[in-house]
């Protein structure tokens, strides 16, 4: 159904390349990143007061235990999950081997429905490799924008180390250059800052066990409620396609027709009920990091006022009507909006009930927001906090 590897070919051959950087210079920016990842993880966990199974910090992760780097017990144990400097193919290869773990069901699901339709191998060949191109070329468009990510569901591998769980942290070296670069900051400060950022997620899933699980199966079930009968699936699509086409204009907060992704647009109700659940665990999961980076951004980033206001213009501007067009069509600007709207979720509730109150959310999935109370964080408050002070 997908021909995985021709996806990588394609990625890889169309993705644009780096910015140009001698080879000692390149050696710095892979050591430093190292670096501030490790110091990253100090950072982010004295403030969240978060850490995994056995560390030291209070609150969801508990237990006792002392960093590396002999700095003392007052630190929370290193957790399992490396580190990794990538290029724009690295970061392809590692999310490939992602989709390719968490669709597997669906797609052996669609391959089973197709085995019983004459020609339906024929058929499922060629789709394949339509598919592996097409998700080449989406992934070359993806590889030269993501900073940093931390890549949760690929099993580890000799090329792609990782957890017992699978869980990674990438940092894409050429692209925290281009950034740093077209931004005009300094270089040093604008590292540090985004590996605040993306450890905050890595803190995430390594403090919360049972948060992976969960995000997974809810994504296993948004799948499961995919239409499998191919013809179903392609008229679906081009409906979608004739409705990005028809000229109505985009909405601000992306609701209506003219305002949806395509992933919107081939949605069954229940995995629109699934999506509000997910949208507001991936909105509160990114609006922490973004809390988390300015909380401690200016203690330890002495340029962290002008790298947060021009990075907030770079992605409030786009790269260009195409590049815009191309965020909308993928659903990227939802991911935009998840940013600024969890930010002012955190922020409201740590105002409120303060860090210890805040990190209840981390209990179970039934103490996770709605996505209803994003949007009002008192909510939150009033049935977490005082269903359980009652």
């Amino acid at each position: 159904m997908v021909d995985w590897k021709l996806a990588v070919a394609t990625a890889t051959r169309l993705v644009r390349p780096g910015p140009e950087i001698g080879r000692d210079a390149a050696r710095e920016v892979v050591a430093e990143l190292r670096r501030h990842a490790r110091t990253s993880e100090e950072h982010v966990r004295e403030f969240t007061r978060m850490a995994p199974p056995g560390g030291t910090s209070e609150g969801p992760g508990g237990g006792a235990g002392a960093h590396p780097d002999g700095t003392g017990a007052a630190h929370a144990a290193p957790v399992d999950t490396p580190v990794l400097i990538v290029d724009r193919p690295g970061w392809i290869k590692a999310n490939v081997a992602g989709f390719r773990a968490l669709l597997g069901p669906l797609l052996e699901k669609m391959q089973d429905r197709r085995a019983g339709v004459p020609g339906g191998a024929v058929l499922g060949a060629v789709g394949g490799k339509v598919t592996g191109v097409e998700l080449g070329m989406l992934l070359s468009f993806l590889a030269s924008r993501v900073l940093g990510q931390y890549e949760t569901f690929a099993p580890a591998t000799r090329d792609l180390p990782g957890s017992a769980a699978g869980g990674r942290l990438l940092l894409v070296a050429p692209n925290i250059v281009h950034v740093e670069r077209e931004l005009d900051v300094h270089p040093h400060d604008f590292r540090l800052w985004v590996c605040l950022h993306e450890e905050t997620h890595r803190t995430q899933f390594t403090a919360v066990p049972w948060l992976r699980d969960h995000i997974e199966g809810e994504i296993q079930s948004f799948l499961g409620e995919t239409e499998v009968d191919p013809a179903t699936l392609l008229e679906r699509v081009r409906e979608a396609a004739q409705s990005l086409a028809g000229g109505r204009p985009p909405q601000d907060e992306g609701e209506g027709e003219g305002g949806r992704s395509i992933v919107d647009l081939v949605q069954t109700p229940a995995q629109r009920e699934i999506l509000g659940r997910l949208t507001a665990v991936m909105s509160l999961l990114e609006g922490h990091a973004d809390y988390v980076m300015d909380g401690v951004g200016p203690a330890v980033v002495p340029s962290v006022t002008e790298i947060r206001e021009k990075f907030q213009q770079r992605r409030a501007s786009g790269a260009g009507r195409l590049d815009a067009a191309l965020r909308k069509l993928l659903g990227l600007d939802a991911k935009l909006r998840q940013y600024r709207d969890g930010e002012r979720f955190v922020r409201a509730v740590v105002d409120t009930v303060g860090m210890d109150g805040f990190n209840r959310i981390w209990t179970s999935p039934n103490t996770l927001p709605t996505k209803a109370e994003i949007a009002k964080p008192a909510d939150w408050v009033a049935r977490v906090h005082r269903k359980s002070e009652a």
